[in-house]
């Protein structure tokens, strides 16, 4: 088959954090195809088509790609972050298993980018700097119950935890259960990190506790953190050259070693 298809991260929102590997196959591409909002992150060019197409459509979406590709098009599927995090490199694969047998003899690739997760800790410091898990508080794919669980069982080890989808129109109350699960768990002094649209005009970060969380710190748009037991605060001293809301910002970081465990 001469098509070929591409799985891309297009990163947390700022084109500096695309990276070249994902901006040469966009370069190459004849189709984009992919959530409208990110689809209309890649430019209009001569000989590109770009297939924008509504949110929950992961495999119907994946379909076209591939059939796309079956028929000799170049095709690149876009995703927000890193496509192979709660994106659409799993669905991809997800309908090339249940489709059509010559689908698996396209040349499918991956492209890694920048996750939310990773751009957010580096704004705020190293807060994912020792161990740490990544969980999903969207209930649209799994029930609330397994959600609960895993964060309970996050907390008993003491991971450091990263949060996509916390809060939306429709689920405006799932977050707010979760705060309350980690309350309960960690204890209220516990450091919560709110990264929103970084890389964006529209950036907004916040530090704070458990304790002073409320829900509608959080939407669609925010990455949320939160430490460990070891996670330490370092508050800045004023007068740098960064913007007056990263100056009033503390850096957060996990230490590289648990304390009382060597180095």
């Amino acid at each position: 088959m001469s098509g070929w298809l591409k799985v891309v991260g297009l990163g947390p929102g700022g084109d500096a954090l695309i990276t070249p590997e994902v901006s040469a196959a966009l370069a190459e591409a004849t189709d984009v195809v992919g959530y409208l909002p990110y689809v209309e992150r890649v430019a209009p060019r001569p000989g590109l088509t770009r297939h924008g197409s509504d949110n929950r459509e992961e495999i119907r979406r994946a379909e076209q790609a591939l059939q796309l590709a079956a028929n000799g098009q170049r095709v690149v599927v876009v995703s927000s972050g890193d496509p192979g995090v709660f994106a659409m490199a799993a669905a991809l694969f997800e309908a090339l298993e249940a489709g059509e047998p010559e689908w698996r003899a396209l040349d499918i690739q991956v492209l890694p980018g920048i996750s939310a997760m990773l751009a957010a800790s580096a704004r705020v410091g190293a807060p994912l700097g020792h161990d740490f898990c990544c969980i999903n508080l969207s209930d649209n794919l799994k029930p609330w119950a397994l959600i609960e669980k895993r964060l309970r069982l996050a907390a008993e080890a003491d991971f450091a935890m990263a949060f996509y989808n916390p809060r939306s129109r429709a689920r405006p109350e799932g977050f707010a259960r979760a705060l309350e699960v980690l309350r309960e768990a960690c204890g209220p002094e516990r450091l919560i990190m709110f990264a929103r649209a970084v890389s964006t005009p529209e950036e907004s970060l916040r530090v704070t506790t458990l304790g002073e969380a409320t829900a509608e710190m959080a939407d669609m748009r925010t990455l949320v953190m939160v430490g460990s037991s070891q996670t330490r605060l370092i508050q800045r001293h004023a007068g740098g050259a960064e913007s007056a809301e990263r100056e009033s910002t503390p850096w957060v970081y996990t230490p590289r070693s648990v304390s009382g465990a060597g180095s």
